[in-house]
C-alpha cells in the first residue's frame, strides 16, 4: 500500500466507524449477561486491531480506533456514574428518530472515565499516530436540569464540568495522542434552538474556558468538529444556515477545525465565510467524504472538492477530514464498514491529487508496505 507523504495536505478522521455485526452481537451478549468481561475485552481488542489495521492500509497519516469500544461519541464518560436519570434533553433529527440524553440528578459532576483511557488499547496496535476525540463541555452542559438540583447550584455543576473536560483532553495529551478533537456537533443546532444565538455564545464561552487550561502549543494539537449531526443517515440541524454559525464558531480558541463541508448545499458561501472569519494560527480541516451518503466518492470527486477550498483558504491552513463520523452512537450500522472504509480510502487519494494539483508534494510517497 502506498502512503501518503508529509508534504501532502494533512488528512484526518473525524472518528467513528462502523462496528462489526461480530462486536455488535459480542456487545450484546455482554449487555445480557450471557459473556463476561474477558471475552467482552478480547473482542474490542480484536475489532480496535482491524480498525487501526484498515485505517493504515488506506495510507493514512493519522489513524484511530474508531470509536470500537465507545458507546457513544457523547455518554462514554458516564459508563458506571450513578447520579443520572435517562430522562434528558431529546434532540429530534430529520428522518423523525430521536436521541435522549441523560438528566444529572445530584452533584458532583464527575467522569465515570476519560477518553485517554483508550489510547493504551490503540497504541498496542497502531504504527502512526493516534487522534482521540472527546466530547464537548458544551454538550454535557445540557445535563444540567432546568430545574436546580437542591444543594447543587448551576454555576457549581459549570466549575465541575469545566475541570472535567480540561481532564479528558489532557488525559488524551499525556496518554499519546498527536491530537485530540472536541466533538461540538451541537453548534449548529445552538442557532437552530435560539436563532439569537444567546444559546451559542453560552457554548464557546463555555468551551473557551476548557481551552483557557492548555497552553498556546497544546491548543495548536486540539481541534473543534462541527457538523448538523449525524445519525442513521439523518441531521438534526442541516437547515440552519452554516454562515450563521461559523464567525462565532472560529472565535474558539484552538488551533485546528474540522468543518462538514462535502455535504453542504452551498459550500462556497460558507468556505467565503470561513475566510473572511480564519485566524493566522487556525488551520481548516474541509469535510470531503458525506458519510449520510453510501455512495463512495471517486479520487476525482474528493479532489475537485479540495479544489473548491483551496480557491477560498490558503493551502498551508487547509485540511481534509469527513463530514461527521460514520457511526457516532454505537447502534447505528446504517453504512457499511467496508464503505466507510472505502470512503476514507478516497479521502486520502483524493487528498493525494489535490496536493499534487496546489504544487505542495513531491513525489506524494513516503514508500510502499
Amino acid at each position: 500500500m502506498q502512503r501518503l507523504s508529509k508534504m501532502t495536505l494533512p488528512t484526518e478522521p473525524v472518528g467513528s466507524v462502523p462496528r462489526s455485526p461480530e462486536l455488535q452481537s459480542v456487545i450484546q451478549q455482554f449487555a445480557a449477561g450471557q459473556i463476561g468481561q474477558q471475552q467482552m475485552d478480547k473482542a474490542f481488542d480484536d475489532a480496535v486491531e482491524d480498525t487501526i489495521f484498515r485505517f493504515e492500509e488506506t495510507g493514512s497519516p493519522i489513524v484511530s480506533d474508531g470509536e470500537q469500544v465507545k458507546s457513544s461519541f457523547a455518554t462514554y464518560l458516564m459508563d458506571g456514574l450513578d447520579n443520572l436519570a435517562p430522562d434528558g434533553v431529546v434532540i429530534p433529527f430529520s428522518d423523525g428518530h430521536t436521541r435522549q440524553l441523560p438528566r444529572l440528578v445530584s452533584g458532583p459532576f464527575k467522569y465515570g472515565l476519560y477518553a485517554g483511557s483508550y489510547l493504551e488499547r490503540a497504541r498496542r496496535f497502531a504504527s502512526k499516530p493516534l487522534k482521540q476525540a472527546v466530547i464537548s463541555a458544551s454538550a454535557l452542559s445540557l445535563l444540567y436540569p432546568q430545574d436546580a438540583i437542591p444543594g447543587y447550584s448551576q454555576a457549581q455543576f459549570i466549575d465541575d464540568l469545566v475541570a472535567e473536560a480540561v481532564a479528558d483532553i489532557r488525559s488524551c495529551l499525556d496518554n499519546g495522542a498527536e491530537v485530540v478533537q472536541v466533538d461540538f456537533t451541537e453548534g449548529r443546532l445552538a442557532v437552530k434552538l435560539d436563532p439569537s444565538k444567546g444559546l451559542l455564545k453560552q457554548f464557546i464561552d463555555l468551551n473557551n474556558r476548557v481551552f483557557a487550561a492548555f497552553s498556546h502549543e497544546e491548543r495548536q494539537r486540539i481541534g473543534v468538529h462541527t457538523c448538523p449531526g449525524g445519525d442513521h443517515n439523518s441531521t438534526h440541524s442541516a437547515d440552519v444556515d452554516y454562515r450563521e454559525l461559523i464567525p462565532m464558531l472560529m472565535d474558539l480558541n484552538v488551533g485546528n477545525f474540522y468543518m462538514q463541508m462535502a455535504s453542504e448545499k452551498t459550500p462556497d458561501d460558507a468556505l467565503s465565510v470561513i475566510a473572511s472569519n480564519l485566524k493566522s494560527n487556525q488551520r481548516i480541516f474541509i469535510g470531503v467524504i458525506d458519510v449520510n451518503d453510501n455512495t463512495v466518492e471517486t479520487d476525482e470527486t474528493v479532489k475537485a472538492r479540495i479544489m473548491t477550498a483551496a480557491r477560498h483558504i490558503p493551502a498551508n491552513q487547509l485540511g481534509t477530514t469527513d463530514d461527521c463520523g460514520f457511526s457516532p452512537f454505537g447502534d447505528d450500522v446504517v453504512t457499511a464498514r467496508d464503505t466507510a472504509f472505502a470512503k476514507i480510502a478516497a479521502r486520502v487519494e483524493g487528498t493525494r491529487l489535490a496536493s499534487q494539483a496546489l504544487g505542495i508534494q513531491g513525489d506524494g510517497f513516503s514508500g510502499e508496505s
